[in-house]
């Protein structure tokens, strides 16, 4: 019987790529693997010649994609990424055409969220799509304490200071974290592994959900209606002030022991095992829920830390815009490891230029345009921490999501989508 065919557009690196293509070989399926982004490309080759194949492009080429996808018209039955290069309607309709000999039929993502594909169209040519929700759900809450840790006490003004021989004192002391409280948008395994970690620490903790079950959408528009209203600084002021004297139950400390190991490796591709279908490997014990808060508003104005963890739909986008910043507490921070387009960048970068506005810094993650076409108006501002997209990439949470993907994208081949994440439009 031939073997489904795998093409691995962007592979796990470093260690990782190897137990990423034992994974998929003793799965018995035929990997393709491209080397652009495979930082040893020739040992690649050397070690795993024979065993799979080879291709090299820009996978955010998207006519290189296809073209390497579907050539000489064998086609591959899933491809597999891990950075989020976008497949879109001529992708799809390309690599689903009449005449492949293994036409696409499953997308895999080795992380959380399937914003890079358009699902609609996905559907509309039979391909199914997976990712790996929660595996790298530790690592970016640690990630978002980290950026949290660094603005609330200024580290990075300290080092540059420093490196330049200059002994700065702090002008005004901090707040400890037992003394901010944290807003968390968006309570899901990443919201509340974040919220387990600081309540432990000693902060208040709140969260907005956008789950009918936990906030209404009158809630939600509340913010949206905001937009035309004008507020005057004095008031403002006043109401932010006021916020302050709000009290909530602090949260308790979560179960921090360390999630199972990965599942060890698969037989090589020589002798190759049944199919298993997969059982998702828990994450570690998110803890008790942050308090619940029903209006997005409020959160923003009762919180000195915002932090968002929300997947990029149609109506999350741009859910953070010029209105909402404003709502925001005298010295707040926002802090953003989700999805770029959920803030306005350009009403961000106005309000961190702007010394009169709330909003005193923020860290960002996710941006609007990131890898080749990386472009931001945060760019320069000093009380922006900018990194790439990079909260999630921990050697374990990247080892978890590929083994897990490989696990997936093996398991809906073969026709066993029990217990798999499948994502619709």
């Amino acid at each position: 019987m031939e073997r489904s065919r795998v093409l691995l557009v962007d592979a796990a690196p470093g260690a990782l790529l190897g137990r990423e293509l034992e994974r998929l070989l003793g799965h018995g399926l035929a990997v393709t693997l491209n080397l652009r982004r495979v930082a040893d490309g020739a040992g690649a080759r050397a070690g795993w010649g024979g065993r799979v194949d080879f291709t090299d492009f820009d996978p955010f080429d998207e006519a290189a994609l296809l073209a390497e996808t579907v050539r000489d018209g064998l086609g591959h039955h899933a491809v597999k990424s891990r950075a989020g290069v976008p497949l879109r309607a001529a992708f799809l309709a390309g690599a689903t055409r009449p005449g492949l000999a293994h036409p696409l039929r499953v997308i895999g993502r080795a992380g959380a969220g399937t914003d890079h594909v358009e699902l609609a169209a996905a559907a509309r040519h039979g391909v199914t799509v997976t990712h790996t929700p929660g595996s790298n759900a530790d690592a970016v809450a640690e990630f978002a304490l980290a950026q949290l840790l660094a603005l609330t006490r200024g580290l990075r003004s300290y080092d540059e200071a420093a490196h330049r021989g200059e002994w700065r004192a702090a002008t005004a002391p901090p707040e400890e974290l037992s003394e901010l409280t944290l807003g968390i948008v968006g309570p899901g395994r990443i919201g509340r592994a974040l919220a387990g970690r600081a309540s432990a620490l000693g902060m208040e903790v709140q969260a907005f959900s956008r789950r009918p079950a936990v906030a209404s959408a009158p809630a939600l528009a509340s913010a949206r209606d905001l937009t035309s209203a004008s507020v005057s600084a004095p008031d403002l002021a006043s109401a932010l002030a006021s916020a302050r004297d709000l009290t909530s139950a602090s949260v308790s400390a979560p179960d921090l022991t360390p999630a199972p190991a990965s599942a060890p490796d698969l037989a090589p591709a020589s002798t190759p095992q049944p199919t298993p279908t997969p059982t998702p490997a828990p994450a570690s014990a998110p803890g008790p829920a942050p308090r619940p808060n029903r209006s997005l508003p409020d959160l923003l104005a009762t919180s000195d830390v915002v932090s968002l963890h929300l997947p990029l739909t149609p109506e999350t986008r741009g859910l953070i815009g010029r209105a909402e910043l404003a709502l925001m507490r005298p010295g707040a921070i926002l802090l953003n490891t989700a999805r770029g387009g959920i803030v306005d960048e350009q009403a961000l970068a106005d309000a961190l230029r702007d010394p009169a506005h709330p909003l005193a810094a923020a860290a960002v993650d996710t941006f609007e345009h990131e890898h080749a076409a990386f472009a931001s108006p945060l760019f320069g501002l000093p009380n922006a921490l900018l990194t790439p997209h990079v909260a999630g990439m921990t050697r374990t949470a990247m080892a978890t999501a590929a083994l897990r993907c490989a696990d997936h994208i093996a398991a809906l081949l073969a026709g066993r989508p029990e217990g798999i994440p499948v994502v619709t439009a």
